[in-house]
């Protein structure tokens, strides 16, 4: 069982991190006394800003721009799931990798949208007084969201950028933060999945490792490769160990100021929930995969992902599972809880804990409710989520920006139509399989007798209502989705087409769910708004929040770690085709036949992979490790297992972040791909 260190609750006890390599940094909070005191360098606003801007949001990940013309780099896993689609039956590029030979060549990527943030404001004062004392749960629900859609609006008016309002400390900052957006994106490189992926499931958040998990894509704008100054220059050397490095990236989301009821509850309900459903999908997409070749290219992308997911939840669940840790987190805590109630201006926020615990409800009837029906559990189909979208843009569009869910409001709606009207291929008989599983889940978790579930099944076994509904749908070409989403209601009430008809059908439910989930999210946003005001009042707000799949800021350097023998920090080739010919060079230890002809022109001293100290999770995968000078000398991808629970706390012991470095990426780009053009692109 993982152990976590006995100091994890540092959210809980407002203490300052207690190791100096522990933080997901605010690019406008910045870590700039730990910097300067553990290291002696300082943090400017000059360097600062350059690198938010070489920084881009991709997807679920990150990446950075590494050249003026647009060029950016980030993962091949990050990737993936567009190198898929772009591929077929007859040149698979997950299989072969993919090289552009010109811009001309570069690959349209339908679809896909990365964002590159370019500035943030504190809106803190704006939103909380919105929220007044006497608001019941309901009214405080439509009041934050309509002056949130309002500051979003005005943003979005007055810039031009993509504006969100990002909630930080759970509730006790809101931030505005303002993206350029790039919508047309295009593959330029990528290797063959097995190097990119070698070691495959086996090696995943294992440590050593040799991927070449890295590729490169480009952002275009008016037809021509984009113009952006701000970039990072390629290190091929990269750092040394104990070197100072930064990784810029979007961490997704942490866990570390829940309170001990919410981590009980994510232990008890909510892993084990996603982990019954993530171990389902993937016996169901490798039995599909094994039944024909084209089969397992459609689903190799997926399996990947879902084994990724399963690792990750099942390692986080084994952390939530010490005693010690669970323990530790208790008294942590109480502490807190001691102290403020020895004040009485902050009673108030020791009686959130139990306002929090209260709130709480995910085994409850109503929240498997809303799993199924609001959460997308019974209805496993991108064709019944494109439905949804468009039964809720004709109902929401007409109302005022600020009653709208919040992904309907003006804000969203550039990034909503790109995605609704791209030309992306659906798979049906992928739709098919996973829509059956999920109505098939439906029946078990509701019951087959439950009379909405009677409704969606039409008398039909789940099979055969899937194959119907994604047959008899007309929602896989952009022009009906387009004639619905244009025509607004009255084409919506007009459509018989079934899958409309579904979402139609459930909507009612789902949303009264959904409402009562708002609700209670709102009390427990009100009560961590109560406790961090109370941290805030006890250090100030220096202390960094959770992640937000926002761009944060960490720094530490590159070091092994103990096991019996020690780890130590980097991989290299050698090393690579060492474990290839130990595993005969069969799945997933085996390399392509260019690779193989052209292996013995690679150094095989080359450094492949290396750990560092810097503090991520999920969401940091594609991120740059960036040295003082704010040269690129390395590319997050992963992490190792003992650094899993970072959900909750982060591990300075043994956990670590890992990367590609920048000499195994030019070295194969040179000598494995011939691709002399893209690195005089990137200055090698």
């Amino acid at each position: 069982m993982l152990k976590l260190p006995h100091l994890l609750a540092l959210a809980l006890c407002a203490a300052p991190p207690l190791f100096a390599e522990e933080g997901m940094w605010l690019f406008n909070k910045p870590p700039v006394d730990a910097v300067r005191d553990a290291y002696g360098f300082e943090i400017t606003p000059e360097w600062l800003n350059h690198l938010q801007r070489a920084s881009v949001r991709f997807g679920g990940g990150s990446g950075s721009f590494v050249s003026p013309n647009g060029l950016i780099l980030t993962n091949h896993h990050v990737g993936a799931g567009a190198i898929e689609r772009l591929g077929s039956a007859e040149n698979d590029l997950l299989k072969n990798g993919f090289l552009a030979a010109s811009h001309a060549e570069e690959l349209p990527c339908p679809g896909m949208e990365i964002n590159v943030l370019m500035a943030i404001d504190d809106v803190t004062a704006r939103v909380q007084a919105a929220v007044t004392p006497e608001m019941d749960a309901t009214r405080a629900v439509a009041a934050r969201r309509a002056v949130i859609a309002e500051i979003e609006r005005t943003a979005t008016e007055a810039t031009g950028l993509k504006c969100e309002v990002v909630t930080l400390h759970r509730g006790g900052l809101y931030h505005l933060y303002q993206y350029r957006r790039f919508t047309d994106v295009r593959l330029v490189f990528a290797p063959d999945a097995r190097a990119a992926a070698f070691g495959g499931d086996p090696d995943n958040f294992e440590y050593p490792r040799h991927c070449l998990d890295f590729a490169f894509f480009r952002a275009w704008h008016d037809g021509k490769p984009a113009a952006t100054p701000d970039f990072l220059k390629w290190n091929a050397a990269g750092a040394e160990p104990g070197e100072l490095t930064f990784v810029s990236g979007h961490p997704g989301r942490t866990n570390r100021s829940m309170t001990l009821a919410q981590v009980e509850d994510m232990r008890d309900h909510r892993f084990p929930q996603q982990l019954e459903r993530t171990y389902r999908i993937e016996a169901l997409l490798r039995a599909w995969a094994d039944r024909d070749v084209e089969n397992a290219r459609l689903a190799k992308q997926s399996i990947v992902g879902t084994q990724n997911g399963r690792k990750a939840s099942q390692a986080r669940l084994d952390g939530l599972l010490d005693p010690a840790f669970i323990a530790t987190r208790a008294a942590a805590e109480e502490t807190l809880r001691q102290r403020l109630r020895a004040e009485p201006r902050w009673q108030s926020a020791d009686a959130a804990f139990d306002e929090i615990a209260a709130a709480l409800d995910s085994d409850s009837p109503s929240a498997l409710r809303e799993r199924m029906l609001e959460g997308g559990e019974a209805f496993g189909s991108r064709l019944f989520g494109t439905a949804r979208t468009l039964v809720r843009a004709a109902a929401e569009s007409p109302k005022p920006n600020g009653e709208r869910l919040p992904e309907f409001r003006d804000s969203s709606r550039t990034s909503l139509e790109h995605r609704l009207f791209s030309e992306e291929p659906i798979r049906e008989n992928l739709e098919i399989l996973l829509l059956t599983d999920s109505l098939t889940i439906l029946c078990a978790k509701l019951g087959a007798a439950d009379p909405l579930v009677v409704k969606i099944l039409d008398g039909k076994p789940p099979a055969t209502r899937a194959a119907d509904l994604i047959h008899g749908t007309l929602l896989g070409k952009p022009a009906e989705r387009r004639r619905l989403y244009d025509g607004g209601q009255a084409a919506i009430d007009a459509s018989q087409d079934p899958m409309i008809l579904l979402a139609r059908l459930i909507d009612a439910e789902a949303r009264a769910l959904r409402a009562t989930s708002d609700e209670a999210s709102e009390r427990i946003a009100q009560a961590h708004q109560r406790i961090a005001e109370a941290r805030f009042a006890i250090e100030g707000d220096s202390v960094y929040p959770d992640a937000t799949f926002s761009l944060r800021l960490s720094f530490g350097v590159i070091h092994g770690y103990p096991d019996p023998d020690g780890v130590p920090p980097f991989t290299t080739f050698r090393s690579m085709m060492q474990r290839h010919q130990h595993q005969a060079g069969l799945p997933p230890y085996d390399l392509s036949d260019e690779w193989l002809a052209n292996a013995a022109a690679l150094n095989p001293d080359t450094r492949l992979n290396f750990v560092s100290t810097h503090d991520i999770t999920g969401g940091n995968s594609g991120s740059p490790v960036v040295n003082r000078n704010g040269e690129l000398v390395g590319l997050i991808f992963d992490t190792n297992a003992h650094g899993l629970v970072s959900d909750f706390g982060f591990n300075a012991t043994r956990g670590r972040a890992v990367s590609v470095h920048p000499a195994a990426m030019t070295e194969v780009l040179r000598h494995i791909h011939r691709a002399t053009h893209l690195l005089t692109e990137l200055g090698q």
